[in-house]
């Protein structure tokens, strides 16, 4: 196996390993989001996601600003642009998406969050001028298909209003992060130094949000400190923020925007995977009512096809070429 197979190996086991660590900061946000409203039911559901992005992203910052700061006067023009634009596009793209959650069902949203996989290969065939390859293009309207099973998403029921749009907007936004990232002018950024930015910029931009939706600042405090949320606070920092985020940062190069896209696309599977038991030990730590879910026929037939689609843009494989593109 010569060594770039080796490394594209590589390359997808890491960005597995951090789709799945994704996948277990939606028990953990539901959990911290029942608590939090248990704590200060007077503020919204808008408040309190906000304020637990804010807290996820500052403190994963602070974090990789205290093991990295030896090299804190080292950042380079290109890392800090790197980071702006991953956090402004990330971050936008998760108020998107939590706002239009409350103006659609969930399994809506997490099926239009899909939409980038169709995308993503149009944007990359236009950049590198090349059409893109018969099993990405497979691949992307399985993802498709297996997402809509695994959500029992109900195309009867579909409308185009604020919670659709907004979703979709958001998706748009997370195409334009998967992309941002594997720009070729950033190719030689410290992945460390880049990711200090981009945590940084996105709890920059939550914690407004936070702020002008609070009804007193005693609910900062109250909705942080309540029972269970510094052990939901620092899952979501160490498993959900600096293992996945970090492994995406550093390995999404060695495969591409296209590959990436259908991998990340496995999110649900692990997410479903880890509420069959996560909710019930969550609930019983916190006191509150969350139940585990259930393993179901539509979840089974989901995740296979969603897992088929993974393999099979694996097939073909050649090595990635550096772009000629400067943009």
């Amino acid at each position: 196996m010569n060594s770039s197979r080796e490394l594209h190996n590589r390359a997808v086991q890491m960005l597995l390993i951090g789709t799945m660590a994704w996948g277990v900061s939606f028990p953990v946000m539901k959990t911290a989001g029942l608590v939090m409203s248990k704590a200060t039911p007077e503020t919204s559901t808008w408040f309190h996601a906000a304020l637990l992005m804010s807290a996820r992203f500052g403190f994963a910052g602070l974090v990789l600003i205290l093991l990295n700061w030896r090299s804190l006067t080292q950042f380079t023009r290109l890392e800090i642009q790197h980071g702006v634009g991953l956090g402004l596009f990330g971050g936008a793209g998760i108020l998107f998406q939590m706002d239009g959650l409350a103006y659609t069902h969930a399994s809506t949203s997490a099926f239009l969050t899909q939409g980038y996989v169709l995308v993503i290969p149009w944007i990359v065939a236009l950049r590198d001028r090349h059409p893109p390859r018969w099993n990405v293009l497979a691949s992307s309207a399985l993802m498709l298909v297996g997402a809509a099973i695994l959500t029992e998403f109900d195309f009867n029921t579909m409308k185009l209003g604020r919670g659709e749009i907004e979703t979709l907007i958001g998706s748009a936004l997370f195409t334009g992060q998967i992309l941002w990232l594997e720009r070729p002018v950033y190719a030689a950024n410290n992945t460390q130094r880049f990711s200090i930015v981009m945590f940084v910029t996105m709890a920059a931009v939550m914690l407004p949000v936070a702020l002008l939706t609070m009804r007193t600042p005693h609910n900062l405090w109250l909705a942080i400190s309540a029972p269970g949320m510094p052990l939901f606070i620092t899952i979501l920092v160490l498993i959900c923020t600096l293992v996945a985020y970090m492994l995406m940062n550093h390995w999404q190069k060695h495969v591409g925007a296209n590959e990436a896209g259908i991998i990340y696309g496995a999110e649900p599977i692990f997410a479903l995977g880890f509420a069959l038991f996560l909710p019930g030990f969550f609930s019983a730590w916190a006191g509150v009512s969350y139940t585990n879910e259930s393993l179901t026929r539509p979840v089974i037939i989901g995740g296979a096809i969603i897992l088929a689609a993974i393999v099979l843009v694996q097939l073909n494989f050649q090595k990635r070429l550096p772009t000629p593109s400067k943009n």
